[in-house]
């Protein structure tokens, strides 16, 4: 007869987050990673502050070609920056894409295919740039994960993936490189409110 062996430490094996949350607001914490791993963190208060500075940066980098096919973003962004918009990711400037979470512990955006920007906009141009809600802020991957199950009931996406700054590779003579497997810089624009 044979007998199983009890589990040493029977609270080990759960579904309970490792991680405890924060005590300090999503959007400090999101920031706080994110700008840790070289990406650049735009906060505004609402779709016209987001319009301002966005036009600042294309303005400031002197980007004629940006690449953008989220229909999502029509809703929050002038018509100028789709009128305006390059059909080719291969000679863009930027690409500017929404995206389906943030994740503030890690500081990394949740992408999928389920997207009209698609597998590749994200990391093909050399500038990738990502504009997220408030609402979008999810504290950890699991609770991520969990939403794009909600998000998506009958089938998820056939690619999602967690984009954390800018790539970057210590490979060669343990020498950081960034910019090597996809975008050189990524910022995300965060906006408060998705109202006026």
């Amino acid at each position: 007869m044979t007998q199983s062996t009890p589990l040493p430490f029977p609270g080990s094996e759960g579904t309970a987050s490792v991680f405890e949350p924060s005590k300090q607001d999503m959007e400090i914490q999101f920031a706080e990673q994110f700008t840790k791993l070289l990406g650049k963190f735009i906060f505004c208060a609402d779709k016209n502050e987001l319009a301002a500075q966005l036009k600042a940066i294309i303005d400031h980098n002197n980007w004629k070609k940006w690449y953008l096919r989220d229909q999502s973003l029509r809703a929050v962004l002038p018509a100028y920056f789709f009128d305006q918009a390059y059909d080719k990711l291969v000679d863009a400037d930027a690409a500017i894409t929404d995206c389906e979470w943030l994740i503030a512990r890690t500081g990394s955006i949740v992408l999928s295919s389920a997207r009209e920007s698609g597998r590749s906009a994200s990391v093909y141009a050399a500038v990738h740039i990502c504009i997220a809600f408030a609402d979008q802020l999810v504290y950890d991957i699991k609770d991520g994960l969990t939403g794009m199950k909600e998000r998506y009931p009958e089938k998820l996406p056939s690619m999602i993936s967690l984009a954390t700054g800018p790539s970057r590779t210590a490979d060669i003579e343990k020498t950081l490189v960034v910019g090597v497997h996809g975008p050189k810089e990524v910022y995300v624009f965060l906006v408060e409110s998705r109202g006026v």
